[in-house]
């Protein structure tokens, strides 16, 4: 493994959960943001859509304002807990999640979570794969019938998430290079430039442009272990997550030699 990384830093929402968000009901939404707004009905959904576009156009102090903007839609048009809770549990990992961080912690490695996202799904995370820290932006708190009640939110996306891994970094007595970094999103572009190492999975092509490494696999076929080999932990287990479907499709295709090949430059050790 690789020694000089002691800590490493995740993104959420597209890294290590699936980017799209399906509710129990199986709506789609490239959110959890948007899909609670979706499901509240048109109107919540074209207001939570305006502020989306205010974000853009530089109209908000700042992500805490955006984020409670968005929030008093979900009051105004009654989102409940359950649905909310429904949501939080549904959102699936991409395939390889829990291996990889098993591995990284059977390696050494402490981890942290940075989210601009629900506290409830980073908490979900958190125990799910024994994470070290986790920060996520919005925490919502309930009334005993269900009702939204009331919120916490932190400036932890953008900029912001920035602060987070400062705050850790010194916390363990560490320097940036000893640190690294796995995103997806053009807002994690100031964490990619600040650690020794970082890793664009599947990601937005600004971010690829300023990571030291890239996974670009096809919609359908993520796999998260790919994180491992380029931190340098049990590289070749990659190779037996190859499927005999894969395999027996490329047999009709081409021979054996030319097989190994592509199952090398899949695993991008060529």
């Amino acid at each position: 493994m690789t020694k000089t990384i002691k800590l490493i830093f995740f993104d959420m929402e597209g890294t290590l959960f699936k980017k799209v968000v399906k509710s129990p009901e199986g709506n789609v939404a490239p959110s959890a943001w948007m899909l609670l707004a979706q499901h509240l009905g048109e109107e919540a959904l074209k207001e939570e859509e305006e502020t989306r576009e205010k974000w853009t156009a530089g109209l908000y102090k700042g992500y805490v304002e955006w984020m409670e903007e968005t929030i008093m839609i979900y009051k105004k048009y009654g989102l409940k807990m359950d649905f909310f809770d429904r949501v939080m549990s549904s959102i699936e990992y991409h395939p390889g999640v829990h291996e990889t961080f098993e591995e990284l912690k059977k390696q050494g490695y402490k981890t942290a979570l940075i989210s601009g996202g629900f506290k409830a799904q980073a908490d979900r995370a958190r125990c799910d794969l024994r994470i070290d820290h986790v920060f996520a932006a919005c925490e919502l708190f309930w009334t005993d019938e269900g009702n939204l009640l009331h919120w916490n939110l932190l400036p932890c996306d953008y900029e912001g998430k920035l602060d987070f891994m400062k705050l850790i970094i010194k916390e363990h007595g560490l320097k940036p290079e000893e640190c690294a970094f796995v995103g997806d999103g053009k807002n994690d572009i100031p964490l990619a430039k600040a650690v020794g190492l970082s890793i664009a999975f599947n990601a937005d092509p600004e971010l690829q442009k300023v990571c030291t490494h890239a996974i670009n696999q096809p919609d359908g076929k993520e796999d998260f272990r790919g994180v491992l080999r380029i931190i340098g932990c049990n590289s070749l287990q990659g190779l037996s997550s190859l499927r005999y479907s894969d395999i027996d499709k490329m047999e009709k295709e081409k021979g054996s030699a030319q097989i190994f090949v592509d199952t090398l430059k899949r695993f991008r050790y060529i």
